[in-house]
């Protein structure tokens, strides 16, 4: 009899669900977009409430459209946006403030501060991380230090804080199970990758309870189950939930990465390039970081990984607040209406940049812009933009690893458009393997989740079901591609600079 496996990637913009099959392939799938909310520039939050809400509704909606007895489905997997940081109410439920967001910038002085106090090094050292607003442990303290109340609270023992996986799992479980998994955990700057326990040194400088805390789990193993009474989900009480990990992780081991060496990019709302290093934790001396890809059958995989911010973002910043487009794919269409982006250079730093500069206060910039400019050359701009950002990590990432990447495998919303993978293979010259089934993150999940209720036997055999459905070489004259490249870093210097020459 035929079992499926379920997978939750509750995404930055939207909750999806998918359902798969022993084959790998996608059975059914529901999304629900949720709110966006910017208090002030440069803040990002999500209501933690309607992130549940849309979760469950797109779960139930996945399973209804399958058509098939949810007896048979014989595990969930969950996958989600690292970083974005919940605390709530260990008894109610009820969250003690909106979730901060991944992008969010609100910590920025604090993480100046800490940098200042000469934790860098301790920092990079324990948790693979550099220090910056990106990550949650300073977000979990922005939360305890303002809102009213709830340090008292969290002393007391009455609030719990985790990243987006814990809460669903909380919630899923009837709030039963208070667990993260590694590479979460990994993301916090409270986590020592080497040990693989909460940081009690670094938890006390951020002044952090270490009873708010989920427990640290490896990524393929049971959680918890459904819990009886979930409103829509009553047919799924009792399915084990036993695999999760963070959207890049999990990406990471979709695509099937497994030896040393491997690495793939995901064109999401940030763009991620994630290295698989093997067992033993490389030190970046180039601006990238650190973290536990999974834990399997009690071997630690660690991941090299560059992140870029804002990719599918400022896609959406051009259909969405400047207008250029009504749907995402007419970019593209768009795009492919000129040659060039005509010396049109975008720097989408709508919230600082990431990797390799880390710089929290630099700004989006449009430089090059002459009379001629057309929507056209600002949307080819943007998609230019978005490979050279990848370029950047990828080229910082051959630096650091042991060895250079060969290939890159790639995912994610944004690698649908061929023309921003044909640029993405000229600027890297590197083959870019497109995967026929790109929704590789959820597939993760669901993986690390059939492997231990026995869905699949090994990861031999879940590499066995990727197949490749384009692969990309570089066409482009390499000297044209390099002369853009480096036109690109003048455009960033304007960018980084932006703000102290506003002052």
């Amino acid at each position: 009899m035929e079992t499926y496996v379920a997978a939750l990637d509750q995404g930055t913009t939207s909750s999806r669900a998918i359902l798969f099959n022993r084959a790998g392939e996608i059975v059914s799938r529901a999304q629900h977009p949720f709110r966006q909310i910017y208090p002030q520039p440069g803040w990002v939050e999500h209501d933690p409430m309607e992130i549940w809400a849309t979760t469950a509704r797109a779960l139930a909606e996945a399973v209804d459209a399958a058509h098939i007895d949810p007896k048979r489905i014989a595990a969930l997997g969950i996958t989600n946006q690292r970083e974005t940081t919940i605390l709530w109410d260990r008894f109610t439920g009820e969250p003690v403030h909106n979730a901060i967001v991944w992008q969010c910038r609100r910590t920025a002085a604090l993480c100046d501060q800490l940098k200042a106090d000469g934790w860098m090094e301790t920092v990079q050292e324990k948790t693979g991380l550099l220090i910056d607003a990106y990550f949650s442990g300073t977000k979990i303290k922005w939360l305890l230090d303002t809102v009213p109340g709830a340090r008292a609270r969290a002393e007391r023992g009455e609030l719990l804080a985790g990243t987006v996986d814990s809460w669903l799992i909380w919630n899923l479980t009837g709030g039963k199970a208070h667990v993260t998994d590694y590479s979460n955990a990994s993301r916090t700057m409270l986590f020592n990758i080497h040990t693989l326990q909460w940081d009690a040194e670094l938890c006390g400088a951020l002044d952090i309870p270490l009873s708010l805390l989920p427990q640290p789990r490896p990524n393929s193993a049971v959680y918890g189950v459904i819990a009886p009474g979930l409103p829509g989900l009553e047919d799924l009480e009792g399915v084990p939930i036993c695999g999760s990990a963070g959207d890049q992780a999990a990406a990471l081991f979709g695509q099937g990465c497994f030896v040393s060496g491997q690495a793939k990019n995901t064109y999401g709302t940030g763009c991620f390039t994630l290295m698989n290093v093997g067992e033993t934790a490389v030190k970046s001396q180039s601006g990238l970081v650190t973290s536990v890809g999974w834990q399997l059958n009690g071997k630690t995989t660690y991941a090299l990984e560059g992140s870029v911010f804002n990719a599918g973002s400022a896609i959406q910043w051009l259909r969405d607040e400047l207008g250029l487009f009504e749907h995402s794919p007419d970019c593209d269409r768009l795009a492919e209406s000129v040659p060039s982006a005509g010396g049109v250079y975008v720097v989408p730093a709508f919230t600082g940049l990431g990797a390799p500069y880390w710089d929290m206060y630099a700004r989006g910039t449009i430089v090059g812009i002459t009379r001629g400019t057309t929507r056209a050359h600002i949307a080819r701009a943007v998609l230019d933009a978005i490979a050279f950002q990848v370029t950047d990590l990828v080229r910082t990432m051959n630096a650091d690893a042991p060895c250079p990447i060969t290939a890159l495998r790639v995912d994610g919303g944004a690698s649908v458009s061929d023309i921003l993978m044909q640029t993405q293979a000229d600027l890297l010259r590197l083959p870019v393997d497109r995967p026929v089934q790109v929704e590789t993150t959820a597939f993760g999940a669901a993986a690390l989740a059939g492997l231990a209720a026995g869905v699949w036997t090994s990861q031999e055999e879940l590499e066995s079901l990727r197949r490749s459905q384009c692969v990309f070489y570089p066409q482009r004259d390499q000297a044209a591609c390099d002369a853009d490249y480096r036109q690109w870093r003048r455009a960033v210097e304007r960018a980084r600079s932006w703000i102290e020459n506003d002052m």
